[in-house]
């Protein structure tokens, strides 16, 4: 008798992705753990196991073959150097790398030549610097990059910049373009064929991001503006439209974008829809 082998997944174990990732999997139908202590969790209903480790870790987990597929962010996949490569963005954790200094509004890239750079992303900055043909000196700090140049040991640092307060509070000026656009994204091992289950959890969590993205609109309008309202909102593949008890009357129901989803109502309601209703989605598979 043969036992059926589990989708071996990684998840950031802390961090500013643990509490995403975990809430993806489990909206997209995936049980997880509910002790932060817990390292291992066996869904066998979906033929999966979770290995809960540092985000950092996971891209080195995933190139060396241990696991079958993991999520972390896309700038620590690169920096990582691991034989891992991305297979979709997940739609959260969004961030840039980026240079800042001292009166680093005044500085371009030429500027770095030459210079002491602190970072704790040495692997993804060096393959950047490389490519834009800059000499530079990379200091690796494990974290608070921020305090390096008032303390004297870089004149440059290159970090992770969500709003970018904390470099501000440091007296730090960002410049440059953007190092690095990242988000938490799916990753596997390069060249590798897909093990069985890989489908159907990007499916799933495709459908995530689906229902992020949308609102489930219904609506009544009567028959004589009905094309006028669905002209306004055509939905994905069209309106679900079924008779009223209401002589000459419908109801409508229809998928919108997220975004506008209010101005959309507003115009419906001047087109003659009334009863108008906006309804989260759990998960969407279109």
């Amino acid at each position: 008798m043969t036992t059926e082998r589990l989708l071996r997944i990684a998840v950031p174990n802390k961090g500013s992705l643990a509490e995403a990732a975990a809430g993806m999997l489990r909206a997209a139908g995936y049980r997880q753990r509910t002790d932060s202590k817990d390292l291992t969790l066996i869904d066998a209903d979906h033929g999966v196991e979770f290995y809960y480790l540092r985000p950092r870790d996971i891209a080195v987990y995933i190139g060396r073959g241990h696991l079958d597929v993991g999520i972390t962010g896309r700038d620590m996949l690169l920096d990582s150097g691991a034989e891992a490569t991305e297979m979709m963005p997940l739609g959260f954790g969004g961030s840039r790398f980026r240079f800042a200094a001292v009166d680093g509004a005044s500085m371009s890239l030429a500027d770095l030549e030459g210079k002491r750079i602190a970072t704790s992303y040495p692997g993804l900055l060096n393959d950047y610097l490389v490519g834009q043909g800059i000499h530079a000196e990379l200091v690796k700090l494990d974290g608070a990059v921020e305090s390096a140049i008032r303390l004297g040991v870089a004149d440059v640092v290159a970090d992770v910049v969500d709003t970018g307060t904390t470099l501000r509070k440091a007296g730090l000026e960002l410049f440059g373009d953007a190092i690095c656009t990242s988000e938490a994204v799916l990753i596997k091992r390069k060249g590798s064929d897909l093990p069985d289950g890989v489908q159907g959890l990007q499916t799933r969590l495709q459908s995530v991001l689906v229902a992020q993205n949308y609102l489930m609109m219904d609506y009544n309008v009567a028959q004589e503006d009905l094309d006028a309202t669905v002209a306004l909102a055509p939905g994905v593949e069209g309106p679900t439209v079924s008779t009223l008890a209401k002589d000459g009357w419908c109801a409508v129901r229809v998928l919108v974008p997220r975004d506008g989803a209010h101005r959309l109502m507003d115009r419906l309601y001047d087109a003659g829809a009334r009863g108008i209703l906006l309804t989260e989605l759990a998960a969407c598979r279109l």
